[in-house]
């Protein structure tokens, strides 16, 4: 009888900087800020579904300047939304 190997996946959710690292990575013109395509193409990039609609509601809820787009000084926020959707890694 042959025996078999069974690997289990483990899901390790992402830290708050690891968060944000993630979330840089997404600004592909490097200007500093994410916009709200840069943002719906790297959600979409990592498999998530309604990454559209997830990027139009998290610019609205991190954006607290009203300038369209993620600095850095509103990436905490934006991670804290983003967190919600429990990111990991496996």
């Amino acid at each position: 009888m042959r025996k078999s190997w069974c690997v289990k996946q483990v899901e390790t959710p992402l830290t708050d900087d690891q968060i944000k690292g993630l979330l840089r990575k997404f600004d592909t013109n490097g200007d500093g800020k994410i916009s709200r395509m840069e943002l719906r193409v790297g959600l979409k990039s990592l498999g998530l579904r309604f990454a559209g609609f997830r990027a139009m509601g998290a610019v609205r809820y991190a954006d607290a300047n009203g300038d369209g787009v993620i600095c850095d000084e509103e990436i905490n926020e934006l991670a804290k939304y983003v967190s919600k959707w429990g990111i990991s890694v496996t």
